[in-house]
């Protein structure tokens, strides 16, 4: 019984954590105004971007506690291991959700790009592009192992969970991090920048290289000279370039 509710817990968060994702992917495409981070801005500009930045802060930072070693143990001593991976999924998705719809409008417009300019579906299709870059490469490490649901599967068939191989294929040969290379992508290519689009791209981004950096540290402590070497000849977050770190 246990077992089976470990894995009903499983498949909650990871309904919610994937929901968060396509609402975030909603709130910045412009294409569904009721949903987007740009409606009329309703408070003082000052307040709306310390808001905003606090929204990312905590978003950044329950990522940065929830992902280390140290926590991991920590949780493990106190709830069922096999479940940490989805509470981490959880959490995300509710902080997630909590940034757009929290999100404060800051008004402003940076640029527009009309619908008759070619540049318009240019910017939309690097947009599509960009977080099918992100959602592929989750299946290309393990979609389910990466939102918790393979951790509870194998407890529930009586398998003992075994961590995921180092492997290096399709967008993994170019970059490292394909996935928040696709998110920084998605971001980025729009053709209405406005002010509160640029702060929630430049502080995403921000928290993406942050977020980089301390995964390199663990995937070098997991895989060692494998991941060392690896990190020597694939550039981090942007492809066919010779920086690396």
């Amino acid at each position: 019984m246990k077992k089976v509710l470990m894995f009903s817990y499983s498949i909650i968060a990871y309904l919610i954590g994937f929901a968060s994702l396509l609402l975030w992917i909603i709130s910045v495409s412009h294409l569904i105004p009721e949903i987007s981070i740009d409606q009329p801005p309703t408070k003082p500009f000052l307040y709306a971007l310390l808001k905003n930045l606090g929204l990312v802060f905590l978003f950044g930072l329950q990522h940065s506690i929830m992902a280390r070693k140290t926590f991991k143990e920590k949780f493990a001593e106190h709830f069922p291991k096999p479940v940490e991976r989805s509470t981490f999924v959880l959490v995300s998705g509710v902080l997630l959700t909590l940034l757009v719809f929290q999100w404060e409008p800051m008004g402003g417009s940076i640029w527009t790009v009309s619908k008759e300019n070619s540049l318009y579906y240019i910017l939309y299709t690097l947009f599509f592009l960009g977080w099918s870059i992100l959602f592929i490469s989750t299946f290309l490490i393990n979609h389910f192992d990466l939102f918790g649901l393979r951790q509870t599967y194998l407890e529930l068939q009586n398998k003992p969970y075994k961590p995921l191989t180092f492997k290096v294929v399709s967008f993994y040969k170019y970059v490292r991090h394909p996935l928040y290379f696709g998110g920084i992508i998605g971001l980025w290519a729009t053709p209405s920048m406005t002010v509160t689009h640029l702060v929630f791209a430049l502080s995403l981004t921000a928290y993406f290289i942050i977020g980089t950096l301390f995964e390199e540290k663990d995937l070098k402590e997991a895989f060692g000279n494998k991941y060392t070497s690896y990190q020597k000849n694939t550039p981090m977050l942007i492809p066919f370039t010779k920086y690396n770190n």
